[in-house]
């Protein structure tokens, strides 16, 4: 196996790769790499990139790949599918061309004009080699100008206080760079602060530079000008005057707008319509009331008798649109012939809200593959968008899903039947302990209640879990989500258990994860995400999440005295889980370019039972392995520590109380559909609990680094758009069971079957 993985490895890269000049004319050079020097102030690599008109072909790993499947295509004697094939999901020779050098650099000395550096000189040299050429850019940056002083020209005073206020908040600074790009966003920084703050009418359009660089030094000053307003007064004629305030008069919100009926026949569209007013916003419905007024005024910023604010509108656009209720938000302003005394002009708003499919129905199937046991499984859900009028989101799922087991992990070769329910409702406002209207505007806070029933056969063992939970999550910023679920039950019963089971379980630390229990907690959830959608750029990815069972019901009980015969408390006669648990979870996603990325994962978390609990319920416990964790090890199949499970177990033991794992995977595009991967995992799940019997489980700090597992692998991704199906091949590295010294496997022996797992998954892993 290890040989045919290096045979394919070596034919589908190294080999295309050798003949990258093969098809390459005489006297033409293939453009191999370009390298960028500096005299003077280095500027960042990737900004000067961006001018460059020659790029060589796509490399991975410092590969020509895509090029090497396109010369393959030369082999063939006539054109036909296979040659065809190749050149499409190929890449042509990219031959060097003397233009676009000289190009490139011409438009590079242009872009440092830009940035302040007005002397700069960008030439350009070629070295060939065995039909190969490697163009070098030299940058001479030389002195750059810098702001002298920044005045400003109003020649409307009325906007005079208005930037004299902000003046702080300019871009352009006293001893900066000169810098063109900073221009346009100040002027785009001017028109948005001019906006919120009423003038509706202005525009970037109305503001203007003049830069004086004739100082006999190297430096400029700055005078940004404010024109006056120009109103149309007709026959292509427009006058000056200063810029006027707009304040909105009417405000119109209409829940049920249909716009092919609205464009197509307006008058039958108009007389379906009906108003009433709330709290000073007109409601527009068509026959009833579709959605509670409530609702989307607590969503909407827009007032009337304000002033015209930017931001507002915008804040409005994305608190309507959360709600789901609505598949298009549009907001628009008319402007009346109305001017009231004090010159401002009045505003008419219309926010259009076109309904969503309300209803649907949803059926998913798909395939498992956990530990080796191959399964199936499949939802039916019910989502209903608006279900109280009052965008409420309400899902009803049903689960049904079917595994085959392997012998060596049951009593007895057979299936595990899963069989579950869930409805969840999603109210847009906290519903208690409070009720504020300004935090609904600002945080677009939701509520969320759900009941869950899962039943579970294995051949060992049933279990039935029942899960009620309460909790709400609202937007801290832009890129931060806060969830806090401050009330969650789970009832955890085990009706049945066969006595092979039993018997193991006897004496062992484990026999209290399966035990029937009631789990009481709350949970908080933070979440940062900065991942521009529209922008390939570097983001950062973290989530902690904290939960605390039992503590309120241990106090509960201890205030009111409450005896309890063996020690451990119970609630309607079940015992109940007190523990402290949490974990981190950070990945930064490094971006190289539109083909190439690296992505860094850690992550660590720990779980403590005590109190009421001599161990962590079984489904609280961390576990390694498997698609999305250790991928040289099946899930469930790695640690704790370098505990040696019996090759003769029938059940498996391998969860514990405390994770470390880190990871780094190298991803790139291949052709068509499929993208390629690299990646090296490493990590373990250690016990916390002295009172753990399994030898070599129990986390110590002098040792746990020793027992670290470290995997390897390559990976295919076939990318559908809609989902991401995966392929991982993970390889054996290091491998904590073995003895010391011998843990590194990769040039201390050969490798074997067992060093290899192929793990299946839908989605990245992280």
């Amino acid at each position: 196996m290890k040989n045919y993985i290096l045979y394919i490895l070596f034919i589908i890269i190294i080999l295309p790769s050798c003949i990258s000049t093969k098809y390459i004319a005489d006297g033409d050079y293939l453009l191999e790499s370009y390298s960028i020097k500096y005299e003077g102030d280095r500027i960042k690599k990737e900004d000067l990139e961006n001018y460059i008109r020659q790029n060589p072909n796509k490399t991975i790993l410092g590969m020509k790949f895509h090029l090497g499947l396109y010369n393959l295509s030369r082999n063939e004697v006539k054109d036909g599918f296979i040659a065809n094939w190749l050149r499409t999901i190929g890449e042509a020779p990219v031959v060097y061309d003397e233009f676009y050098t000289k190009k490139s650099s011409s438009q590079m000395e242009l872009y440092l004009q830009k940035k302040g550096y007005f002397n700069a000189i960008v030439n350009d040299s070629v070295e060939y080699k065995k039909k190969k050429a490697k163009v070098i850019y030299t940058v001479s940056s030389n002195e750059p100008y810098r702001v002298n002083e920044v005045n400003y020209t109003l020649e409307d005073t009325s906007l005079y206080s208005l930037i004299n206020t902000d003046s702080g908040n300019c871009l352009l600074k006293k001893g900066e760079l000169f810098d063109e790009d900073l221009f346009t966003q100040e002027r785009q920084r001017i028109e948005i602060l001019a906006r919120n703050s009423g003038y509706y009418f202005f525009s970037k359009e109305y503001v203007f530079y003049r830069v004086d660089s004739s100082l006999n030094s190297n430096e400029v000053n700055i005078e940004i000008i404010f024109k006056k307003y120009k109103e149309d007064i007709g026959g292509g004629s427009y006058i000056e005057k200063p810029h006027p305030l707009a304040r909105i008069n009417n405000v119109y919100i209409h829940t049920f707008y249909q716009p092919k009926l609205a464009l197509s026949n307006f008058s039958e569209y108009a007389a379906s319509l009906d108003t009433i007013v709330y709290n000073g916003i007109n409601i527009v419905y068509s026959d009833a009331e579709n959605i509670k007024s409530s609702i989307v005024t607590e969503s909407n910023f827009i007032q009337p008798n304000d002033l015209y604010n930017l931001e507002n509108v915008n804040r409005s656009i994305r608190n309507l649109s959360a709600l789901h209720a609505f598949r298009l938000v549009n907001i628009n302003f008319k402007e009346t012939a109305t001017v009231d005394e004090n010159g401002e002009k009045i505003l008419e708003c219309e926010i259009l809200l076109t309904p969503s499919t309300l209803q649907s129905f949803t059926v998913e199937v798909e395939g498992t593959n956990s530990s080796g046991n191959i399964g199936a499984a499949g939802n039916l859900i019910y989502q209903h968008r608006n279900l109280f009028k009052g965008a409420e989101n309400f899902n009803l799922r049903f689960k049904g899903a079917l595994e085959t087991l392997k012998e060596s992990y049951s009593s007895d070769f057979g299936n595990m039947v899963e069989v579950g329910s869930e409805m969840r409702v999603s109210i847009p406002k906290f519903i208690l302990p409070f009720k504020s209207e300004q935090f609904i505007k600002k945080y677009n806070p939701s509520t969320t209640v759900s009941v869950a029933y899962n039943f579970q056969r294995r051949p060992d063992y049933t279990r039935t879990i029942a899960n009620i939970s309460f909790g709400y999550n609202w937007k801290g910023n832009k890129y931060l989500t806060h969830i806090i679920n401050p009330i969650e039950l789970n009832f955890v019963k085990i009706p049945y258990m066969s006595d092979d089971f039993s018997t193991w379980l006897e004496g062992k630390y484990i026999f209290y994860s399966y035990q029937p229990h009631l789990i009481s907690v709350t949970n908080y959830s933070l979440i940062y995400n900065n991942q521009k959608i529209q922008k390939n750029a570097d983001f950062q990815y973290f989530r902690l999440n904290m939960e605390s069972a039992g503590n309120i019901l241990s106090s509960s009980y201890k205030l009111l005295n409450v005896d309890s015969p063996d020690g451990n408390y119970e609630l309607f006669n079940t015992e109940f889980a007190q523990y402290l648990r949490g974990d981190i979870d950070f990945r930064y996603y490094s971006i190289i370019n539109e083909h190439n990325s690296i992505v860094y994962r850690l992550f660590a978390g720990a779980g403590i039972p005590y109190g009421n609990s001599n161990a962590l319920p079984f489904e609280k416990k961390y576990f390694s392995g498997g698609a999305n964790g250790i991928r040289a090890w099946q899930v469930r199949n790695l640690g704790p520590g370098s505990y040696i499970e019996e090759i003769t177990t029938t059940y498996p033991n391998k969860t514990a109380d405390l994770k470390l794992e880190a990871n780094i995977e190298y991803r790139f595009k291949l052709f068509w559909l499929l993208e390629g991967a690299l990646f090296v995992d490493a990590g373990n799940i250690w016990a916390i609990n002295s009172s753990d019997e399994r030898e070599g489980a129990l986390f110590t700090g002098s040792t746990f680094y020793k027992e670290i597992a470290v995997g390897t692998g390559i990976g295919t991704r076939f990318d559908f758009s809609f989902f991401i199906f995966r392929l991982d091949l993970g390889i054996k590295a290091r491998d904590p069971i073995l003895p010391l010294g011998q843990r590194w496997i990769i040039g201390n022996r050969k490798m074997t079957s067992d060093d290899f797992t192929v793990n299946i998954g839908i989605g990245y892993p992280f």
